[in-house]
C-alpha cells in the first residue's frame, strides 16, 4: 500500500492498510489511522496524528513548524480526525508553546484546495472551508461552520456553530452561532437558515433564531440589551432554550468583538 518511491520513517506508525502515493515523505513522529489514503508528493512531519479514513490529496503539507517566530523547536503537535477530505496545496501546521500546542481538525470535514490551518488553530467537525481559505494562528471554528473561498480569519477570531462566512471575507470580529457574515469590513448580513432547515432544526427553533438575530443586527439595542431580550426569549421558548443559551455564552466567551 506504501508506493516505492515514498520515503516513510521506520518510526513512523501507519495502519497496515494506509495508502502512500509516490514521491510522500512520512516523518518519524508521525501516526496515521486505519483507512487513510495519502497521494502523492505530500510531506507529514512533526507531531502529527491522523485518523482513519481520510483522504488526503496530493501535494498537501501537514505538521510544518508554525510560522511564528517565537518558535523555538518545542515538540507541538497537529491532531487531525476521522474521515475528512483534505485537497491539493493545503498547509496545516503544529501549535505553538504559546497556546495548548496543539492543532486539531475534527472529524467530516470538506477542506478544499489551499487551505492554510496555523499554529493553534481549532477546527470542529462537518466544516466546509472553501479554496484558498486562511485561518490566522489560534483561530476557533465550531461545528458546520461554513467558510466562502479567498477569505482570511484573523488571529484569535472565534467562529460559531452553523455560522456561514462569504467569498472573499476579512474576518477580524467573532461570528456568533448560526449567523451569516461577509464582506470587507465584516458584516453580518443574515442568519443560516436554510442551513439549520437542512440539518433538520424544527420550525420553532428556526424562529427562535431568526429573533435572536434580530435583536443582536435588526434593533437599535446594545448586545448587553440583546442578551437580556435574548435571556427572556428562552425562557418563553423552552425548545430553543439550547440554541439561545449557545448564543449567549459565545458573546459572553467573545475576546475580539463580536461581528455587527
Amino acid at each position: 500500500m506504501i508506493h516505492p518511491t515514498a520515503i516513510v520513517d521506520a518510526n513512523a506508525v501507519l495502519h497496515s492498510s494506509v495508502e502512500v502515493g509516490p514521491y510522500t515523505v512520512i516523518g518519524p513522529y508521525v501516526r496515521i489511522g486505519a483507512g487513510t489514503r495519502v497521494g502523492a508528493h505530500c510531506v507529514i512531519e512533526g507531531h502529527t496524528t491522523i485518523g482513519s479514513d481520510n483522504h488526503i490529496f496530493q501535494f498537501n503539507s501537514l505538521g510544518a513548524i508554525p510560522q511564528d517566530k517565537k518558535y523555538a523547536g518545542e515538540p507541538c503537535e497537529l491532531h487531525i480526525g476521522n474521515r475528512n477530505t483534505i485537497r491539493e496545496f493545503c498547509t496545516f501546521n503544529i501549535g505553538s508553546p504559546g497556546d495548548a500546542g496543539v492543532t486539531r481538525v475534527g472529524d467530516d470535514n470538506w477542506i478544499m484546495a489551499y487551505v492554510h490551518i496555523a499554529h493553534d488553530c481549532q477546527v470542529g467537525n462537518k466544516t466546509i472551508l472553501a479554496n484558498n481559505t486562511t485561518l490566522g494562528g489560534h483561530v476557533h471554528l465550531a461545528d458546520w461552520v461554513i467558510v466562502g473561498g479567498l477569505t482570511g480569519i484573523h488571529q484569535f477570531v472565534k467562529v460559531g456553530s452553523h455560522a456561514m462566512i462569504g467569498f472573499s471575507s476579512a474576518v477580524t470580529k467573532d461570528v456568533p452561532p448560526f449567523m451569516m457574515a461577509d464582506g470587507n469590513p465584516l458584516s453580518v448580513r443574515g442568519f443560516n437558515a436554510e442551513g439549520l432547515r437542512r440539518r433538520q432544526f424544527s420550525a420553532e427553533r428556526i424562529a427562535s433564531i431568526k429573533q435572536m438575530y434580530k435583536l443582536m443586527y435588526r434593533v437599535d439595542h446594545t448586545m448587553a440589551k440583546a442578551v437580556e431580550d435574548m435571556q427572556a426569549l428562552s425562557a418563553a421558548t423552552p425548545a430553543a432554550a439550547e440554541d439561545i443559551a449557545l448564543v449567549i455564552d459565545f458573546i459572553a466567551a467573545s475576546t475580539r468583538g463580536v461581528a455587527r
